[in-house]
């Protein structure tokens, strides 16, 4: 496994970073979702993998995500050798304040994370989209109450515009508050508006890139007919993907992942994912896995070096798309 540091942060990650959203509750959430006896490989390869970085947050399956993904690295990996991230802004059950990031709802949602994950402190602590209801300096002073407490380690965000995460940066340093050292974000080859003005902002200001959906929601990972035919549950009944990823320019580039793949004699998702981690600023890559040879592949990739020559191929097709993910 390769480690690096999260941005410009003392915090050492591995270059993968497991995705928990796909391990909780089918039958309460999402019918693609692993229950916990079938999600459990998972944690344990990818601990003997070396992967020490894992991604959940409390609205995956209503909090159940959390759960599995605390018994799990309790069995599977050394609390002060792991790198546990979860967020917070999107509601777990129905209420007033049980949403956004004010001040009582992200207090008591750290909390609540804490007590799911059976841990005293969480090492990343993510705002999962901004608020536009809540003033900025509320969210912040809360967010820096916690890391001041012991309660969370470090700070990140994620999908949101540059403008909006410069001004958190700018308000954190004038009031001397922890500020984010992440950037969770939407790219892939399918998506690549984030190389306008967020990427470079992260680069300069010096905050980690941790993309989520790299292999766009498995949309790289196969030829376009198969993903047209729904042949996986998740494609099946994707709506959000086929929103996002139904256009004519992107099963181009489908294409061209695989004619690449094809001629390096490896698979689609090992080149999409390659593609994602040689490009600058990016950290560590959200993977989601459902099947245990998707862990494989997301290993693999690490070691393919992509020529000009692929690059070039891969990117040929794209067309600016909309704002998608925020």
């Amino acid at each position: 496994m390769q480690y690096t540091r999260l941005g410009k942060s003392g915090l050492t990650v591995s270059r993968l970073c497991l995705g928990c959203m796909t391990y909780g509750d089918p039958v309460n959430w999402r019918p693609w979702v692993l229950d916990e006896q079938a999600s459990r490989p998972f944690y344990r390869k990818a601990a003997e993998a070396g992967i020490n970085f894992f991604d959940t947050a409390d609205m995956y399956s209503h909090g159940v995500s959390e759960e599995i993904t605390g018994r799990a690295l309790k069995e599977f990996t050394r609390r002060d050798e792991t790198v546990i991230a979860t967020k917070v802004y999107f509601p777990t059950r129905d209420g007033p304040n049980l949403q956004g990031l004010s001040r009582k709802h992200v207090l008591q949602a750290c909390d609540d994370s804490l007590k799911r994950l059976g841990v005293d402190y969480i090492d990343l602590y993510q705002i999962h989209r901004f608020d536009p209801d809540t003033p900025l300096e509320e969210t912040l002073a809360a967010l820096d109450q916690l890391v001041h407490d012991g309660k969370v380690r470090y700070l990140g965000a994620s999908s949101g515009y540059a403008w909006r995460l410069m001004k958190a940066l700018s308000v954190s340093e004038q009031n001397g508050w922890a500020r984010f050292v992440s950037m969770q974000n939407h790219y892939n080859l399918l998506y690549r508006e984030e190389e306008r003005e967020v990427l470079p902002l992260c680069r300069e200001e010096g905050l980690g890139v941790i993309p989520w959906s790299p292999q766009a929601r498995g949309w790289l990972t196969r030829p376009a007919g198969q993903t047209r035919a729904g042949q996986t549950a998740r494609t099946a009944g994707d709506e959000f993907g086929h929103k996002m990823y139904d256009e004519d320019a992107n099963w181009a580039i489908v294409d061209a992942v695989e004619t690449v793949a094809t001629a390096r004699g490896v698979t689609m998702a090992q080149v999409a994912l390659a593609w994602v981690l040689g490009r600058p600023g990016v950290v560590a890559p959200i993977i989601g896995a459902s099947r245990l040879a998707q862990l494989d592949d997301a290993i693999a990739a690490l070691d393919l070096a992509l020529t000009v020559e692929d690059c070039a191929t891969l990117e040929a097709s794209y067309r600016p798309q909309p704002i998608l993910g925020h």
